[in-house]
């Protein structure tokens, strides 16, 4: 099996685990949302990107303290803004709806992770074949997300569940489009972050484990927007004590269930980022948010997301799978 091959099966399996992790937390009723996803922040964000940096880079502790402190606090601050960006998607979802939130968001972040890192490091390459038949698979991802919103919107108007939410509509959107920008931060940290994986290839990392010493400090950063925002709440709302109420042990292993779904995304888009070449960091993020669309629409499809939706809306959510396979196709070959 080729790289690029390689590449592509383990992005599929991110996208999986990626769409899938929240599933769980359909199950932790006793619990408010502040209670799970500050558990799942400690778990996904700190806990065991530490415990996977630490067990695949041998003397982590000297790499970091080698590291250019400048390109360090970059990626660190990277990861604030993409920290910041899953605050706001949760602000913005309850505003404009699922449909729409997903489609500027995933947009968005396709776009500007994508073409920044492109800009940046391969700007030579950007009117090349290659560098062409990647700009219209982005193109295509971001026809394939828009059509995914109208599909979606479709579905919310035909099956009665319009969101409603005391945040206005415009700001929802401004929100929306912030949090786009923002999540874009965590591929840019992984681009701009490179030169820790070759200082954690030179301590003896395993090739396919040096990224680990890019998840640590990124997502120790995305960590502190999610932490602080669940501590409000949990002042806010007096919920921690949600976390005594009985029978509500299994809550705990739900949420560690969770963390490993989205954590071993998170490290399986990192793995195969390195097996798709020298664009890899251009190529494989716009595949990794078209995949996501594409097994979220299929796990939205088996749990009953779209029962009672019109055939119509179906029908269109349909053609936007077909788009971004295409895309896939295309980013595939650009790589």
């Amino acid at each position: 099996m080729s790289n690029i091959s390689a590449g592509l099966l383990l992005l599929v399996l991110a996208s999986i685990a990626n769409s899938t992790f929240s599933l769980p937390m359909k199950y932790t009723r006793k619990w408010a949302w502040e209670n799970t996803w500050l558990i799942w922040s400690l778990l996904a964000l700190l806990i065991l990107p530490a415990l996977a940096a630490w067990l695949s880079v041998p003397s982590l502790s000297q790499l970091y303290h080698n590291a250019d402190s400048a390109m360090l606090l970059s990626v660190f601050l990277f990861g604030v803004g993409w920290g910041i960006a899953q605050v706001l998607f949760g602000l913005a979802l309850s505003s404009i709806g699922i449909a729409l939130a997903f489609s500027i968001v995933l947009g968005l972040s396709a776009a500007i992770g994508s073409l920044l890192p492109f800009i940046q490091f391969h700007r030579d390459r950007l009117f090349e074949p290659q560098g062409l038949m990647a700009l219209v698979g982005l193109a295509l991802v971001i026809v394939g997300v828009t059509i995914t919103a109208i599909a979606g919107r479709m579905r919310d108007r035909s099956s009665n569940t319009e969101t409603t939410s005391n945040i206005p509509f415009t700001t929802g959107l401004i929100l929306a489009i912030v949090s786009g920008v923002c999540a874009s931060m965590m591929n840019l940290g992984i681009a701009n972050g490179a030169p820790l994986a070759q200082a954690a290839a030179l301590h003896g990392a395993g090739s396919n484990w040096v990224v680990t010493a890019i998840w640590l400090p990124l997502l120790v950063g995305g960590s502190l927007p999610n932490l602080l925002y669940c501590f409000y709440l949990l002042r806010k709302r007096g919920t921690t004590a949600n976390f005594s109420v009985a029978s509500s042990g299994s809550h705990w292993g739900l949420t560690l269930c969770m963390a490993v779904l989205w954590f071993g995304s998170s490290l399986l888009y990192g793995i195969s980022s390195g097996l798709l070449g020298e664009l890899g960091a251009v190529i494989g993020w716009p595949v990794f948010m078209s995949l996501i669309v594409i097994t979220a629409s299929a796990v939205g499809v088996l749990t009953g997301e779209w029962r009672g939706a019109s055939r119509r809306a179906l029908q269109v959510q349909i053609a936007a799978v077909v788009v971004l396979v295409i895309a896939v196709i295309i980013l595939s070959r650009a790589g």
